[in-house]
């Protein structure tokens, strides 16, 4: 059983969940957790790297939204071995990811734990948000650079190896100006955080389509996750105009499916839990 998808099931009445946001009006609201021995070990990473992370894999949520972030809270929960230099360090990280979007931190909350616990909302502005739900037949499927090296640096880190600091596990690349200008082209998309399958399945969900892949994906690109590249589709007569922006920005654009009549179930083992 998927847990996750049980327990979101619990608030199915509620038609605001189940998008990397909840729109409100023109503002998204998203938060995301990011718990020591869950998502990162101390070992693999500074506190600065952990901070700045924690903030970045959730302003990616904002950017799938089309949406800028404004604000972010803060929930930290300390190890109470923490000294002055450590908690400096944490403040480096979280101030250099608001710097980089031009975020305000207004706030939030801070405990005692054993082990260092992040969570942090985003609230994000936009005018035209983009949901899972917009796919349409025909629509071609599309995401943005490599896919398979997180996977790859996870399983170093996991045998105690080093990955390169500029790693995408250890320092997500995300491109919001690239995705702001294509969004009035995008009928649906989301950020790939639990890999390629996993997010497909999600869109197939909530548009209520199938996909028809134009190649095989290789197991190791499509489970691969913690990428936080973009996972978009839009009709072909607009195809043209996407490869132009994308040249601007210098982005990297696969084109691996069309949607189709039915649905998309992965048989890859899901992640969580």
């Amino acid at each position: 059983m998927n847990k996750e998808d049980y327990f979101i099931k619990q608030f199915s009445s509620n038609k605001i969940i189940g998008d990397d946001g909840a729109v409100i009006k023109n503002t998204v609201y998203s938060m995301d957790a990011f718990f020591q021995n869950v998502h990162f070990k101390k070992e693999w990473m500074s506190l600065k790297q952990i901070a700045y992370k924690s903030m970045i894999v959730n302003i990616s949520d904002a950017i799938a939204m089309n949406a800028k972030p404004k604000y972010a809270l803060l929930s930290v929960a300390i190890p109470s071995t923490y000294k002055k230099q450590d908690l400096k360090d944490l403040a480096k990280g979280f101030k250099k990811a608001a710097k980089e979007f031009g975020i305000q931190i207004i706030g939030g909350d801070t405990i005692s734990n054993e082990k260092l616990d992040i969570s942090v909302t985003i609230v994000s502005k936009t005018k035209n948000p983009i949901y899972r739900s917009g796919v349409k037949k025909e629509d071609l499927l599309c995401y943005t650079g490599e896919l398979g090296s997180c996977k790859k640096d996870l399983e170093k880190l996991f045998s105690n190896k080093k990955v390169s600091k500029k790693s995408k596990f250890i320092k997500p690349k995300l491109n919001p100006e690239f995705f702001y200008e294509i969004s009035k082209y995008v009928n649906a998309s989301l950020d790939i955080s639990d890999g390629l399958f996993f997010e497909l399945e999600r869109l197939s969900k909530a548009s209520k389509v199938g996909f028809e892949f134009f190649k095989k994906i290789h197991e190791d690109i499509g489970t691969s996750g913690e990428e936080y590249e973009m996972l978009f589709s839009f009709s072909k007569k607009d195809l043209k105009r996407i490869e132009k922006i994308a040249k601007k920005y210098k982005v990297k654009l696969n084109i691996f499916a069309k949607a189709v009549e039915g649905k998309y179930e992965t048989k890859s083992k899901n992640h969580h839990f």
